[in-house]
């Protein structure tokens, strides 16, 4: 069974940093493309940050420059560093792999249970 599990949310201060972690389960995502989605009330889920199999990485307009994804393969694990937070930045913030039979994410992607970003200011 495949398991996306984040950890590393929290409170932290307008212009703080949080490192949020993705450790995967049950199956090996280096081949995969994987992803941050995040949720603030409200809002629908939009993609963060997503980074390919190559490491190579996209995010959204909103956060170029201050976030930074990486991936571990052997850790089977990914990262998403946060820097220069503000207080929009605030919502669940989701860990994304690509599902069975994809490369990319698609509508059969695998989540993980979500983790709180509180950016107070």
């Amino acid at each position: 069974q495949v398991q996306l599990v984040e950890s590393g949310g929290g409170l932290v201060q307008a212009g703080g940093s949080l490192r949020l972690s993705c450790a995967a389960s049950g199956r090996t995502f280096s081949s995969s493309r994987m992803g941050w989605f995040r949720q603030a009330p409200g809002n629908q889920r939009e993609l963060v940050a997503g980074i390919t199999k190559d490491s190579s990485t996209d995010y959204a307009d909103s956060v170029k420059g201050r976030f930074l994804v990486f991936r571990d393969n052997a850790k089977n694990t990914v990262y998403l560093q946060m820097n220069s937070l503000r207080p929009e930045d605030t919502g669940v913030y989701y860990c994304a792999a690509a599902g069975p039979g994809e490369v990319d994410l698609g509508a059969r992607m695998y989540w993980g249970q979500g983790t709180q970003v509180t950016v107070s200011s």
